[in-house]
């Protein structure tokens, strides 16, 4: 396109991310979504299956990986609690 890419705006490669963070997304997409059924509003993950995934993709520092697993859900709240809003917002 005759110019090249600032390095600053490229968004992360997976493969950026340390190694238990990679985990905790591995993790994270497994989970399954919760849904609130009468306005469409998204809960979370639901974390019952939590154990089980730690052990299936041998997650040693689990804690660390809750940690960031809780990180990934609550910005993905915020996004679809916007997008909600804009929804809502919309004539």
């Amino acid at each position: 396109m005759g110019s090249e890419p600032d390095p600053s705006e490229i968004p992360p490669d997976m493969g950026d991310f340390p190694y238990e963070v990679q985990q905790a997304f591995d993790v994270y997409y497994r989970l399954p979504d919760r849904w609130d059924g009468m306005s469409g509003s998204y809960l979370g993950k639901d974390l019952g299956p939590l154990e089980m995934l730690f052990k299936l993709f041998l997650v040693e520092d689990q804690r660390t990986a809750l940690d960031f697993i809780s990180i990934i859900d609550v910005t993905r709240q915020e996004i679809f609690a916007k997008k909600q809003k804009s929804k809502e917002k919309a004539p």
